[in-house]
Formats: structure tokens, sequence, C-alpha cells
């Protein structure tokens, strides 16, 4: 419909903003006025006809709207009732008219003082089929909205049904809806009747739409909550049964805290499922029962392991590096070899946890290199100690149908850890033992697999735990006693002993500073002369490590605590001269070469689990029907190698310039010292040859010269092991010249530079080498 100009007309009225509401004509609302400017539009409004205009805000915040702030479309109202409450503010009642549009902006301050065109409301659309169609359907959506919505009295319904004018009835439903500000507006701003309507259908229908969504909404939460309301009230009726029955009242409470564990762990499906079925059996069992307890154990086990939880490696090689120097000093090969690990790391998200086994003396520094990997990994530590394990349930944990029954340490101590990739170390792995409870060597073929242990399954837990995340480190003082598909397993590091020069820099930089903390001093309280340090090093430790040299150190420092307290000493200096005090006498000599060129004894050199140690081998012959006699608690190796070097010299004797019948008319007696400790190896054979040579032939052997290898029958010299480890152990004792094989020749690359500027290497293939650097005048 076309509205003619004859029903429109122009008032100049004052104005008031409306925050948060719309009025529609044939509308009663009552507001509440506080703004200044809406005060006295009231009061302009009560001396002129008590007609105002009522437009919407935009946004109900704006504390002061500006002429852009409100709708050009509003309603023309009458001012019914007008009532001042506390604090300045009105509260106001007033009826819609009709609605209008400003067309002028007569004034802005002390008040809004709009021209606005009006549509005459009595002037109404033609109705005809399409219009009542329209109104049925707007009637019938309305309808539908107040069932659904629950907010408008269907008493409402009654009274607009009867209106029969086609504005008027969309302005009414309009006023009864629960909409947003622009939505009313939208309706409030189409002046046609018709297009009004349609409009109101519309957004009837959206609305009608959402209410039903909504409602599915709350249909569903309502079902939810009145099903946990069931389960509830059942759950509170069982612990009052419990409580009456004197049960734990407390398993219901527990069962619901483990399934919200359960809900928060990413599980695989299939462990989930297990852990479901034992909550549920947990729950059907009497609390009083036995078996409770058990399945309690078990439940708390695995909620409680990191499934999920891992930590995030630090892949920085260059502060991994400061970090490994930082806390130990040399050992190049150990921190290469983590730093290639996170190298790769780096370029490949997936690589699995390697196994690395550390071997070497005690007190080399194997466990805390361990320590300093996790820590420059920014990983969880967790150490495990095999010496003297001979359980396989240790390892593997034992199965339930035991009493009092536990899962292996590898699963307790990654509980422990709370973490999924911790550094993960067995300490002294050559030390396993078994019995008839099991082989735990056998049982860690698994664990330290990479291609089997990404599903490592323990006796109690029953379930797969992945360790293909952990870092495993291994030690060990020998490989000997390490089973060999264990061993295939891991990838060996060797750790030698440390040089003086290595000792001393880690007294300095280590050692000393934290036995200095350790014991309540000062940095100023204790001054030690290197002299003094080196002494230390010489004189009162002969070790591979540092352990014996760190207790001198504590001894040395619990002394200088003493004379601080009880002298009031400020400062304690420590030199060579006075070194004796503080550590009593020396207990070893520097010097241990043999102090003369002396017949039929000779220097030889051992590995021992503690590290390298020099050996010294005597021979004497007596008159007697050649017998050899072999003591000093020889292994069989040791005794075979004697025998072959006698056959070896009874075959050269005519070139050696000895008697061919030496055999039948002398006794050979070959003795280590150090009777108590055994001493066996293929390492001695050359030594005891030369030695028996020696007596044979009357000739000295030089005092500063010490040899190891193997010997064949023929006299060719054999390689040995331990190179690094005898070579120190020749250095510390003084020797200047050593024999060795020539297939030992590459392993001097391993020896420090400043090892090697002491000494002097002969290479030798047979004891022809041997005999001329070892024998005095023979040259």
């Amino acid at each position: 419909m076309e509205i003619n100009e004859s029903s429109k007309k122009v008032r100049t009225l004052p104005l008031i903003p409306l925050r948060g509401m719309t009025i529609f004509p044939y509308m009663v609302l009552h507001f509440d006025v506080g703004r200044e400017a809406s005060i006295n539009a009231l009061e302009e409004a009560m001396v002129n006809d008590q007609l105002i205009f009522l437009a919407a805000q935009k946004e109900a915040e704006i504390e002061d709207p500006k002429p852009d702030d409100f709708y050009d479309v509003g309603t023309v109202s009458k001012i019914k009732q007008m009532l001042k409450l506390p604090g300045d503010t009105i509260r106001v009642l007033v009826e819609g008219i009709a609605r209008a549009k400003i067309v002028n902006l007569v004034q802005e301050s002390p008040y809004y003082l709009v021209d606005v065109e009006e549509q005459n409301y009595q002037l109404e659309v033609e109705k005809n089929k399409e219009v009542d169609a329209l109104m049925r359907s707007v009637l019938d959506a309305f309808e539908e909205y107040i069932d659904v919505s629950n907010k408008v009295s269907p008493e409402i319904l009654l009274n607009i049904s009867e209106i029969d004018m086609p504005g008027r009835l969309a302005d009414t439903i309009a006023s009864n809806l629960l909409l947003k500000p622009a939505a009313k507006q939208e309706i409030l701003n189409e002046f046609d009747p018709k297009l009004r309507l349609e409009t109101l259908y519309r957004i009837l229908l959206e609305e009608v739409e959402i209410l039903e969504i909504e409602q599915k909404i709350n249909n569903r939460v309502k079902n939810q909550i009145n099903k946990m309301q069931k389960e509830h009230y059942l759950r509170e009726q069982l612990k009052a049964i419990q409580k009456e029955l004197g049960d734990d009242e407390d398993l219901v409470e527990e069962i619901d805290e483990y399934k919200q564990k359960l809900e928060k762990i990413k599980f695989p499906k299939d462990i989930k499922e297990k852990v479901e079925r034992e909550i549920d059996r947990l729950m059907r069992l009497s609390p009083s029962s036995a078996e409770t307890g058990v399945i309690r154990s078990y439940i708390d086990w695995i909620l409680s392991l990191p499934w999920d939880t891992e930590t995030k490696d630090k892949l920085d090689l260059k502060k991994s590096a400061e970090i490994l120097d930082e806390d130990h000093y040399g050992l190049e090969k150990v921190k290469e070899r983590i730093l290639e690990y996170l190298a790769i790391r780096q370029l490949s998200k997936s690589m699995k946890g390697p196994i690395l086994c550390l071997v070497g003396p005690p007190g080399v520094g194997k466990t805390s290199i361990a320590k300093s990997i996790a820590r420059s990994l920014n990983r969880k530590f967790v150490r495990m100690s095999l010496g003297g394990v001979r359980d396989e349930a240790e390892i593997r944990g034992h199965r339930r149908t035991y009493v009092g029954a536990i899962p292996g340490r590898i699963i307790s101590s990654i509980r422990q850890s709370g973490s999924k990739n911790p550094v993960f170390l067995f300490d002294e792995i050559d030390k396993l033992a078994s019995d008839f409870r099991g082989d735990p060597a056998s049982a860690l073929l698994e664990v330290l697999d990479p291609e089997q242990n990404n599903s490592f399954t323990d006796h109690y837990l029953e379930i797969p735990f992945n360790l293909s995340k952990i870092m495993f480190i291994t030690t060990a003082n020998s490989l000997d006693t390490i089973p060999g598909p264990l061993l295939d397993r891991m990838e060996v590091i060797r750790i030698a002993g440390y040089t003086e020069e290595e000792k001393y820099n880690i007294t300095q930089k280590y050692l000393l500073p934290k036995q200095i903390k350790e014991h309540g001093l000062k940095p100023e309280n204790l001054q030690i002369s290197e002299k003094a340090i080196r002494d230390v090093i010489n004189y009162y430790t002969r070790e591979s490590g540092v352990r014996n040299l760190e207790r001198q150190i504590a001894n040395i420092c619990r002394k200088v605590a003493k004379r601080v307290v009880e002298e009031k000493l400020t400062t304690v200096r420590i030199a060579p001269n006075n070194l004796g005090k503080y550590l009593g006498n020396p207990v070893y000599r520097y010097e241990m070469a043999n102090q003369k060129d002396e017949v039929g004894i000779v220097r030889g050199l051992a590995w021992t689990q503690v590290g390298g140690d020099t050996l010294s081998i005597e021979v004497t012959l007596m008159k007697g029907d050649g017998k050899l006699v072999l003591t000093g608690r020889l292994g069989d190796v040791m005794k075979e190698s004697a025998r072959a070097g006698i056959s070896y010299i009874r075959s050269r004797a005519e070139e050696l310039k000895i008697d061919p019948d030496f055999h039948k008319t002398l006794d050979i007696h070959i003795h280590i010292p150090e009777g108590a400790i055994p001493k066996d190896g293929p390492s001695a054979g050359i030594t005891m040859a030369t030695a028996v040579i020696s007596a044979l032939t009357n000739t000295p052997v030089y005092k500063d010269v010490a040899m190891t290898g193997e010997i064949t029958l023929r006299g060719r010299v054999l390689a040995i092991g331990g190179l690094k480890e005898k070579v120190l152990a020749a250095n510390r004792a003084g020797i200047k010249k050593i024999i060795i094989p020539m297939d030992n020749k590459r392993d001097l690359d391993e020896i420090p530079d400043n090892v090697k500027r002491k000494l002097e290497f002969v290479i030798a293939e047979n004891m022809d080498q041997v005999l001329e650097h070892a024998l005095k005048g023979a040259e």
C-alpha cells in the first residue's frame, strides 16, 4: 500500500534516546530517566501536550548519545504518569501512539528537539485474501512461539487474535516478543503494514527454529542431569547401605575419581577398556572383599603412570655442549656421541632412544655423565642399580596372582619420574646375577632392544607400555660378565682412567669447590698449591678414577675446618712441605719402577676392573728335574701363557745361547707378587717369557721398561686389550719405555698427548724385538 501524503503530518517534539528497549504504537512501557538531557526533554513534553518522541539507541552502553548513536525511526508517545525516585531519577509511564521518522534535528542542547514525520495509524492497508493469509500465518507462528518459549502468557494470544488491523497486529505481536533491539527496530522501520507483517513472520520463524534447537539442547542436558541425579541418588543409597553394613563408605567416591582420571588420560582404546572393566569389577565387589584392595592397587598403578606425559627435549647443541663441559672435564668421545644424538633428534623427531653402555673403572664419572646427559636434554633422570639383582621379577614385576605383587622396578621408576621419556640409567649392568628365580639379564633383552621396547609388558600390569622414547644408559666396569645377546643391543663407549693432568683439572674445577662447600668452608679459608694437589694425586691415591682423590680432599677439608674453628684462622695454606700434617705419610711411592736393572724381574702391564696396573713378574732358577712352578694366584690363561713361553724358549735355546737341556736340570719358579689378588688374562705372555730368558741367560732387564702382549709358540707377539689403562698405569709407575704388540699401534691414538710425550713406545711383532729392547746388552 502506498501511504498518501495526507496521512502524514510533521510534529516538533522533544526526543529521549532509549537504552536497550524499543516501544511500538499502542504499547504501554515504563522506564527510568536519569540523564540530564532526558529529564529536560520530559519537562518540555509535559508543557507541550505531554507528547514525546522515543527512539532506541544503537549501542546501549553509550552514556551521552550523539545524533548518529540513535535510530531515526521511533515512536511518538504520550506520557501517562511520572514518579520521582530517590537519586534524581524519574520513572515514566508512556503509551505509543504512532511510528514516525526524524526529518530534521532542531536542537541538541539542553535536550534533543526534532521534527518528525508521523504516519496516521488510522489509515490501514486494504484487507484482501493475501493479507488475511499473512495475518493467519503470523498468528500461527506466534502461537508456536508461545508454545516453544514458555515466556509469553497464552492469554495474550486470545487478545491479539481479536485485532483485525494488519499493522496494529504486527506491532502488538512485536511488542510481546523477546527479541534483540536490532530485530525489533527492523519491524519498527517498516511503515507499510503488509511489509511489516512479512518481516515479523520471517523473524518469528527464525526465533521458533532457534527456540526449538534450544529446547532440544535443554532436553538433552536435562536428561543427562536426570541420569546423573539418578546415579547420584543410587550411589547415595548404596553408601547408606554400605554404612549400615559397616563397609567402606568412600569406595563409590573413589570409583568416581578413577573414572574422572581415566577420561583425562589419553589411553589406547584396548587399555582404556581393560581399565574400565577393572573399575566395574571394583564397583560390583564388596569393599570388605580381599580382592578389592588388589584391584584398587592395580588401578592406582595404571592411572599414575605417565601415559601421555613427556618432557620436551632442549635441542640446542651449543647449550648442551656447555652443560657437558661444565659438569665434566675431558671425556670427549662421550660428549661427541651425545651431541650427535641431539643433532639427529633435531633433524628427525621420530628417532628411537639409543642404548649407550659406558664402560670404565670405578670413580671415572659414569653415573654423573648420565645425570649431565639428562640435564643437557632437559629430561627427567631415573637410576636403577642392577648390582646383585638376581630375580627376574625385579625387571618384569610379579603376576597379580601372587600375594604382595608389585610392578617391576622399571615401571616403578618411570612412575616416579612422571615422564615417559626420561634418561634411564641401569647402573652396574655387569654385576647382574641369576638363580632359580630367573635370569634378569634375559629379561632386560626386551627392555634394551629398540625394536621391541615399544610394547614392554610388565607381568603385574599385563598391558604394554611404550619404552621407545626413553634414552637408556648402562654402566659397567667390565664387558666380560655381560651376556653376549645383551651386549649386542648396546653401543659401547669406553671411559678410561684419568691422567695426572686430568685429575689435577678435575680437582681444581669440581672436587675442591664441592668439598669446600660441603664442609661449610669459604673459598678463602683453604688455599692449596698446585704442587700439593699433584702430590695428593701421586703419593696418596693410585686409581683410574677420582673417588679416592675426592676422599683425600675431603680429609684435608675436615682438618682445615677444625683449625678454622679452633684457632679462629681466616686462611689455611697447604703446600707440599705441610701436606703430611693433614694426610699423614705418603701411601704410595711415585717411582714404582724397579730401582735398578735386575736379572729375572720384568715389569708387566695388566688391566683390572679398577683400571690399569703394573705387575712385577719374578723368575728364579733352582737345580731340579725341569719342574715349572707358578705362584701368585694365576688363572688358567696365564698358566698356559707361561707354558707357551717355556716351549718357545726351548725351541730357540741355541739362538738365545741357553743350555738346551735346561728343562731337565733346572726347576723354574715364576711368581707374581701380591698373591692374594687373582690374576688372569692374555697379556703377560711376553713378560713371563722375557723374565725366564733373563734368568736363564743371567742378563739384567732394564728397570724402566714395561711390556704387554701375548706370545705364540713361534714367538709372535699378539694384541691385547685395555692399552690406554695400561699405559696410564705405566706412566704413574715411572716407566719410561713400553713394549706393545704391532696390532695395538692404532690404539695409541687414544693415549693423551701429554702422556705420549713422556713415554717411548716400542712396537714389537716378535720376541726378538722384545728382547732387544728389554735385555741389557742385547742391542
